[in-house]
């Protein structure tokens, strides 16, 4: 059963590397527990095998989350694929926590009707960034897709490649050319909670740009930011 929204109609919850808080981050047992919830949209963490497979995994390699270390861009699938990763509540590794594909992500998101937001972590080649493209809108549902990147040359090859695609700009600490930016790319900008304020929204809105912010866990912060009108707010736990 669904669970109701908690913080109203006006801001999107995202549903940070899945349902994290009670779920192993960016995996399919995540997704799914969030795909039950009210959550607007699922946010997860991509990267690119040695022979080309994008994988859903936030580090570069396995260490924190298995008890094997395998550099993602150094490993094959089938390397990755025979891992099994650490349960969060035992730390057991149970063979269904697996590192999933990029279109076993978007397999789930489709089937609960979620908004996915695709965070790509390497700078991407050109080539890599042709095949992240064919891949998702091979898929389908492209206005369903948000993709975000701290690194800026991925969004502005991906705006090349799409005038339509939905962008977002990850950023930490919020740049004095920040709104500049993000009209350059017609992205919307997504923000860590503790460097925005709300006359940064304001100015944001003031451009029509939409504005994210993160990782936000404390419903009294994310109420806050209800308050100050921003768009989306991602976060591990709340709803």
């Amino acid at each position: 059963m669904r669970k109701m929204k908690k913080f109203g109609n006006s801001v999107k919850m995202i549903a940070h590397r899945g349902y994290s808080a009670y779920e192993r981050e960016n995996t399919a047992a995540a997704f799914i527990a969030a795909g039950n919830r009210s959550y607007f949209g699922i946010e997860c963490d991509i990267r690119i095998t040695k022979d080309n497979v994008f994988v859903v995994c936030h580090d570069a390699d396995t260490a924190r989350v298995s008890p094997a270390k395998h550099v993602i861009n150094d490993s094959t699938y089938k390397e990755l694929s025979a891992i099994n990763l650490y349960d969060i509540h035992t730390q057991d590794t149970p063979s269904h926590l697996k590192i999933p594909t990029l279109k076993e992500y978007l397999a789930i998101a489709r089937k609960y009707r979620k908004h996915s937001f695709l965070e790509i972590k390497p700078e991407l080649t050109n080539r890599e960034i042709e095949q992240f493209f064919t891949e998702i809108t091979a898929f389908g549902l492209v206005d369903a897709i948000t993709i975000i990147s701290f690194n800026y040359s991925n969004l502005l090859r991906l705006r090349r490649l799409s005038p339509e695609l939905r962008l977002q700009y990850l950023m930490g600490e919020l740049p004095e050319q920040a709104i500049e930016l993000c009209k350059n790319i017609n992205a919307g900008a997504d923000v860590h909670y503790k460097n925005l304020t709300a006359r940064d929204i304001a100015r944001f809105h003031k451009h029509d740009i939409e504005v994210n912010v993160w990782t936000v866990d404390d419903a009294a912060v994310a109420k806050k930011f209800v308050r100050w009108k921003v768009d989306y707010i991602t976060t591990n736990i709340l709803e």
